[in-house]
């Protein structure tokens, strides 16, 4: 048997310093997005195999959720998209659907976002700009039109009225006849992320977790295949954070929601089958694929360990990846591509169950469909030539790859101890703790990048000058004006005294503590606006301002 640990040293004396002295290393010290310090040299370690890693499909998924991962069934193929008005974007749908997309991810504009609709005097000028302006039944209808809502699967990125906008894909299913129970898709539904890193909340934390809650349960009872939440961690990153705080600060999320489920009365082997997650795919290729490994083995262990879940189904942490939109530069956008599509494959190495690929014109604008095309023809290259969906988990082994998952375990285990003291999420997000975490790291990635100790290739390096010649989707500004006028048309068509009932009788509720779902349907399907819901709920709730 070798001596490691011998031939080793005999390697560094024999083999290393004489060519250290020839050629010294690019510099004196490697490490991670995270500091967690790249080791020259990984060798074995002496780590319980079926304690860390286990077998694919089983406890604790270090390996995949899946046995047979995508020898089986490859990822589910999202782009992201929703521009305009619903029936731009209802094009933009099939044209994906065209060309071999496997779902739909719908991005609503800002006003959607955070309750307004499209004639409300704050949404001037925003209307279909960052997505989809919806403001009605009537919208979401023309958004789906022509598209099979039993054949597809519909992720839908909406968090403070997440609810409404489930009761209008509900709604739009059943004028399909499409029962609930056949509807799959996920509502993001995240409202603590939003307080820490992006900032369209509406309401209160308090009845912003009912909301969510209540979803967990009409769910669990009307939706069954509907995934009620996706915990994300993509947007953390995305305002700056490491691997390591993005596993940490999203895992401490999710307990936050498993929590507060069961404090509402539900089982936890209930509702964790429905839960999913979402994260970001980064640069660093190695520390990435890591990081979904990692995740992947905490959430088994929190929810069996911590939360007694007994279904092997609730220990399994499913997650949707988007490559990092923070990571595109304007400068030489054609060298997106090849961002994209190293951090496309460390999230199928790393075993995800949905991914997007960003485009490479999405620092300039939206993007067109040359360059969705080309993103999508991404995904298809990785999963049909590439050969890295062929088989299960293939960087388990490596001597790095391991060492680093068991490192950022590791420390986003810490995180989450320090979280726990502090009385848990919502404590620490009321406190900044998180949102300064991830401000430090922001900025010392970015003093990184000035003096040039990080490389961002067409910007600080191998700058050209020349500028980007992309072509660039512009919205119609006539769209606003658009929406207007439907809503106009839609108010004066609807039953006025039908709409103001249905007001009262949701305030009512919400001042109470019965489940909202069944009136958001009720509500939608009577023509009461998305702007109109959000503003009986503010009446009753108020809305958060955070402590300055």
């Amino acid at each position: 048997m070798t001596d490691l640990p011998e031939a080793r040293r005999k390697w560094e004396e024999d083999v290393l310093k004489p060519a250290l002295r020839k050629a010294p290393e690019r510099r004196a010290h490697f490490e991670t997005s995270s500091s967690i310090p790249l080791e020259r040299l990984y060798l074995p370690s002496d780590a319980d195999y079926a304690a860390q890693l286990g077998f694919p499909g089983a406890y604790p998924f270090t390996r995949g959720i899946q046995p047979t991962m995508y020898r089986g069934r490859l990822w589910t193929m999202r782009q992201y998209a929703g521009y305009a008005t619903a029936e731009e974007s209802n094009r933009r749908y099939k044209f994906l659907l065209e060309q071999g997309q496997t779902g739909l991810s719908v991005a609503f504009d800002l006003p959607t976002q955070i309750g307004y609709d499209a004639d409300d005097p704050l949404a001037l000028g925003e209307v279909g700009k960052v997505g989809v302006s919806i403001s009605s039944l009537d919208d979401m209808a023309r958004l789906f039109d022509g598209i099979p809502l039993d054949k597809v699967s519909t992720s839908m990125t909406i968090n403070a009225p997440a609810g409404i906008l489930l009761a209008l894909y509900l709604a739009v299913g059943r004028r399909q006849g499409v029962p609930a129970r056949q509807l799959r898709g996920t509502i993001q539904n995240d409202i603590l992320k939003e307080y820490i890193a992006r900032g369209t909340y509406i309401f209160p934390p308090g009845p912003s977790m009912r909301l969510i809650t209540d979803i967990f349960s009409y769910c669990q009872a009307e939706a069954p295949q509907w995934n009620t939440i996706s915990i994300s961690g993509y947007h953390i990153r995305e305002a700056g954070s490491t691997a390591v705080q993005e596993v940490a600060f999203t895992l401490a999320n999710g307990i936050a929601y498993v929590q507060a489920a069961i404090d509402a009365g539900l089982g936890v082997d209930t509702f964790a089958s429905q839960l999913s997650f979402f994260f970001n795919a980064h640069n660093q290729f190695l520390e990435e694929v890591a990081k979904f490994r990692a995740a992947r083995r905490m959430w088994a262990r929190i929810m069996r360990e911590r939360f007694g879940a007994r279904d092997p189904r609730s220990w399994m942490l499913r997650f949707h990846t988007q490559t990092g939109g923070s990571t595109l530069t304007a400068q030489q956008p054609e060298n997106n591509v090849v961002r994209v599509a190293l951090q496309a494959l460390a999230a199928v190495l790393g075993g995800t169950q949905s991914l997007h690929t960003n485009s490479m014109d999405e620092a300039l604008a939206l993007p067109t469909e040359n360059a969705v095309r080309v993103a999508l023809r991404t995904q298809q290259i990785i999963a049909h030539e590439a050969g890295a969906a062929d088989t299960i988990d293939p960087l388990a082994g490596s001597y790095a790859v391991e060492a680093l998952t068991d490192e950022i375990e590791r420390q986003a285990a810490a995180y989450l101890r320090r979280i726990d003291e502090m009385g848990g999420a919502l404590r620490a997000i009321e406190q900044g703790f998180m949102q300064n975490e991830i401000q430090e790291a922001a900025y010392a990635y970015q003093q990184a990048v000035e003096r040039g100790e990080q490389i961002v290739v067409g910007v600080n390096e191998f700058a050209s000058g020349e500028p980007a010649s992309l072509e660039r989707l512009r919205v119609d500004p006539a769209v606003e004006a658009q929406a207007r006028e439907r809503l106009r048309a839609l108010r004066e068509r609807r039953d006025a005294g039908q709409v103001r009932a249905a007001r009262e009788r949701l305030a009512n509720a919400a001042a109470g503590r019965g489940n909202l779902m069944p009136l958001f349907v009720e509500c939608v399907e009577q023509d009461v606006t998305v702007g109109e819901l959000c503003h009986t709920l503010r009446q009753v709730w108020g809305e958060y301002r955070p402590a300055r």
